[in-house]
């Protein structure tokens, strides 16, 4: 079924005059694990930082694997959920792509990062219906969940993070329902490139709610504050 949404995205896109560029991190045989071997002409062999990765890439000295074209894309991953997150190879890749200083500007990722203008979005399965995503579901609140991922990752790196395309338990559903799936998909893509992006931190003047989603401060969350995809 990720197949099937992978595939329906690039013709809807690419029906839009995108430029599309697929990378099935499994087909590559992506390697997941950062080690030295990211790094040529390390200058001292005996005691390698990952945290050097910044210059080695600044010097062309990175793995040749690991591509930068697709981060100068809007793009969005496509991916089944293992374990409330994304798949170690994804996981990988980014551990790999994002090295230490490309991604960020510290002090305002979305005003210095280079990648401030460019849209970011996941989309994926789950094997759990959505009401066991819920604040009182047996998994917890799927805002939680996301969280680490789209703020502490694509939000920090720069990224204007559109609301997830969560497509629920596609395996324990009728055919006729997965149909459906793929059908809304399709008609979110075909304006997906002008949704505003939902993660800004503001402030929120006698809000009951925390600063954001993830920063409640004690607070309640904010019921299904970026649960927009849905059948």
């Amino acid at each position: 079924f990720n197949a099937a949404v992978k595939k329906a995205a690039e013709e809807a896109l690419k029906a839009q005059g995108c430029d599309v560029v697929v990378s099935d991190l499994y087909a590559m045989k992506f390697k997941a694990t950062a080690t030295e071997d990211d790094v040529t002409g390390e200058s001292n062999p005996e005691h390698f930082v990952m945290g050097r990765t910044m210059t080695a890439w600044q010097e062309g000295r990175l793995s040749p694997d690991i591509s930068f074209r697709i981060l100068l894309m809007n793009i969005f991953s496509q991916f089944p959920m293992y374990w409330f997150t994304m798949p170690a190879i994804m996981k990988g890749w980014i551990d790999r792509v994002l090295t230490k200083g490309l991604p960020s500007a510290l002090r305002n990722p979305t005003v210095e990062g280079i990648f401030k203008n460019k849209k970011a979005m996941l989309s994926f399965t789950t094997s759990s219906h959505e009401t066991m995503f819920s604040a009182s579901g047996i998994n917890g609140d799927i805002n939680v969940t996301l969280w680490p991922i789209q703020n502490g990752i694509l939000h920090f790196c720069g990224f204007q993070v559109l609301p997830p395309q969560i497509f629920w338990a596609p395996a324990y559903v009728p055919q006729e329902a997965r149909a459906s799936m793929l059908e809304t998909w399709t008609g979110r893509l075909q304006g997906l490139l002008n949704e505003a992006p939902f993660f800004l931190h503001l402030k929120h003047s006698g809000s009951p709610y925390g600063l954001t989603v993830g920063h409640h401060l004690g607070k309640p969350l904010p019921p299904n504050s970026q649960m927009k995809a849905g059948v």
